[in-house]
């Protein structure tokens, strides 16, 4: 299944990462190595839940200066094949359950690429406000961060 980009209402970043898909694929599916870059450092990040199937619960705290955690994502993945593609949203929780705070789909696509991985990560939203509210938020930076920290553990 090809994911359309919706340019009014979808962020996308994507990276050749310099490593087989299977380490990319690795660093994404293992609760241990995805704690390592799925916040921008210095921030740290603690899997609370992570059932990699579909309808299975999908949460993230996040720490930040050695505070407390708290919670960062709370959703349900919907969608897992096999080093090619995982798609999660917060519009659901796990088991399917409806969210409190609905907000965005993100699909995550893993290709083979001549030099690696091609990394591509979209965030679809329910319309433009919550587009470039998530925008504003700091999209570009924040996830061409931790992709970039994604890249650097596969690629050691």
């Amino acid at each position: 299944m090809t994911t359309y980009i919706d340019t009014e209402r979808d962020l996308v970043v994507s990276r050749i990462i310099r490593a087989p898909r299977a380490a990319v694929w690795s660093a994404w599916t293992e609760p241990a190595k995805f704690e390592k870059w799925w916040v921008p450092a210095p921030a740290e990040c603690k899997v609370a839940a992570f059932d990699l199937q579909p309808g299975g619960d999908f949460r993230t705290e996040i720490r930040e200066s050695g505070g407390d955690f708290s919670p960062h994502i709370d959703g349900c993945f919907l969608a897992v094949d096999h080093l090619e593609r995982i798609v999660f949203t917060t519009a659901l929780v796990g088991g399917w359950r409806p969210a409190l705070n609905p907000f965005m789909t993100a699909t995550i696509t893993f290709a083979d690429h001549p030099d690696g991985t091609e990394y591509t990560a979209t965030a679809m939203h329910k319309d433009i406000t919550d587009r470039n509210m998530h925008d504003e938020l700091g999209f570009q930076d924040g996830w061409g961060t931790v992709t970039r920290q994604l890249a650097e553990l596969a690629e050691a």
